[in-house]
């Protein structure tokens, strides 16, 4: 296999970009992370070297070029299939909420964009922000009542769809966002995960964040 390199954004703010590493990090696959700065005025330059949609993350596999999160992580399920749910129900249901996340959660990403070190932030309660809210509260209860039984993740095993609820869980901390218990216990099991500190970390030992931004955890 030869070396894989995953082109990701700003890891403070990046949340699709902390997807593709998440699941790439759990997978236990080898590969190393290009860094670019999402706001500078290279950015665009820097990014259309690896793909033409011109968003990270990318997943670089030798000449070949893997764009867009879920396509980078189903890539990585057919090395590693474990990192799906085993039972094929419980897989199509990660596989719809997948592609729920992906698509769906406007008002959330627009009016609570994700920052993971950021405390107290407040903004207007909306309609639609809390229609996205309930759903993402229904979605983490329900699927931990009827698949979350053998362990603490969405499907009791990690998996792909843990990856894809990783910056909602940062983001309700971010901005003191109240759920129910169950989901409130899972949201504790997407930010303990050492994966996320490892994301930050790197960074910081890559002067990318600051040892100072990261203080304000």
């Amino acid at each position: 296999m030869s070396q894989w390199k995953l082109v990701v954004g700003n890891r403070n703010y990046s949340s699709w970009s902390l997807r593709g590493w998440l699941v790439l990090q759990h997978s236990g696959l080898p590969f190393s992370c290009i860094d670019l700065q999402l706001q500078s005025a290279e950015f665009a330059a820097e990014v259309a070297r690896y793909t033409p949609v011109g968003k990270v993350p990318v997943l670089l596999v030798g000449e070949m070029a893997i764009w867009d999160s879920l396509a980078i992580a189903e890539f990585v399920a057919e090395q590693r299939a474990d990192i799906w749910p085993a039972d094929p129900l419980a897989r199509a249901r990660a596989r719809s909420l997948c592609a729920e996340m992906h698509a769906g959660f406007g008002a959330l990403r627009q009016q609570m964009p994700m920052n993971l070190q950021a405390r107290d932030r407040q903004v207007p309660l909306r309609p639609e922000l809390a229609a996205d809210i309930a759903r993402i509260e229904a979605i983490w209860s329900q699927t931990r009542q009827q698949f979350g039984a053998v362990g603490p993740w969405l499907f009791g095993h990690w998996s792909i769809a843990d990856a894809f609820f990783a910056p909602v869980a940062a983001r309700f901390r971010s901005y003191g966002v109240a759920i129910g218990e169950e989901a409130a216990r899972y949201q504790q099991t997407l930010l303990a995960d050492p994966a996320i500190e490892q994301w930050l970390a790197d960074g910081v030992d890559q002067g990318i964040i600051s040892a100072a931004e990261v203080g304000l955890r």
